[in-house]
């Protein structure tokens, strides 16, 4: 079975630095950790990456799940729906990318 990498672009209604610090917060606590997860890494558009095949966004989430069902199963886990919960109302934009990879 592939590798599953879910990888999510937010945007952030004021865009303001806590407000982006809050959501990189809560997605290493929320996010992280997860049964089948096999990297996890988080961060921020910088100013200095103001290139146009950069797509305009504050925060950007790359996971890689060992297979289709964990992937599944991180999708309705309470860490992940709580974080949900406590993020949307920030968001002006979230954008997900999923792809299987090649071994």
């Amino acid at each position: 079975m592939p590798r599953l990498a879910h990888q999510v672009f937010f945007t952030t209604k004021d865009r303001s630095d806590e407000t982006i610090n809050a959501l990189l917060d809560d997605c290493q606590s929320y996010l992280n950790d997860h049964p089948g997860l096999v990297s996890f890494a988080v961060g921020r558009c910088e100013p200095e990456y103001d290139r146009p095949v950069n797509m305009d966004f504050d925060v950007v989430l790359h996971t890689v799940f060992e297979d289709r069902a964990a992937h599944d199963a991180y999708q309705t886990a309470p860490r992940h729906l709580e974080f949900i919960e406590r993020q949307k109302p920030n968001w002006a934009e979230v954008r997900v990318f999923d792809s299987n990879l090649r071994d």
